[in-house]
């Protein structure tokens, strides 16, 4: 017989589900068209387990972009552990948009939300500004590494070289979305593995 949970156990079960709730509400509806009553009545609860747990809506939406945010760099972190060789990693990255596919509209709706939020909302910016820094700098280093296994140097700042991926990724998502003629599933791969191969190519002319 599966024991009780704790009460810890339990309010972290309910975030939760009030946290899926609302995440699926707001792709829906928007943040600004589910309520309250409506996130807490999705999740199976009364409004008052929601106060419970969060102070409010705009606390909700704050906690479900940390959530978002950790686990995404949890994926991306994932990508090149133990990876044996650049071509490894490559394929890891195809499994990973694969996967994203799958529920791209949903991933996308949800990203488009919070950005709108934190544009009506200056406060939330910088929760916004930390999920993009952080997925800029998991893919400065992603170049770099990939680089490196090249045998050559970063033509540019790696940072910099993070944004340029990190933006073309993010066009390549609303094209394939919006006007996905030619735009292949694995699009942002293939761009990333032929920006790389040219900077490559690029940093080995520049050292003879």
């Amino acid at each position: 017989m599966a024991g009780r949970l704790s009460r810890e156990e339990s309010r972290t079960q309910t975030r939760e589900r009030l946290l899926a709730a609302a995440e699926a509400l707001f792709v829906e509806r928007g943040v600004g068209g589910a309520s309250v009553e409506q996130i807490a009545e999705r999740a199976g609860f009364s409004r008052g387990a929601f106060y419970g747990n969060f102070e409010g809506k705009h606390e909700l939406v704050l906690a479900l972009l940390e959530r978002r945010t950790e686990r995404e760099l949890e994926e991306v972190s994932a990508l090149g552990e133990g990876a044996s060789s650049f071509a490894e990693v490559l394929e890891r990255l195809r499994g990973f948009h694969r996967r994203r596919a799958e529920h791209l509209e949903h991933w996308y709706a949800m990203r488009a939300e919070l950005l709108l939020y934190a544009l009506r909302h200056p406060e939330a910016r910088p929760r916004l500004a930390r999920r993009e820094y952080l997925a800029r700098r998991a893919l400065a280093e992603g170049v770099a590494e990939a680089l490196s296994r090249h045998g050559a140097a970063p033509p540019a700042d790696p940072a910099f070289l993070g944004l340029i991926v990190h933006a073309l990724e993010d066009g390549l998502t609303v094209q394939r979305l919006i006007a996905p003629d030619g735009v292949g599933g694995e699009a942002a791969v293939d761009a990333f593995e032929l920006l790389l191969k040219t900077w490559a190519a690029s940093a080995s002319k520049e050292t003879t």
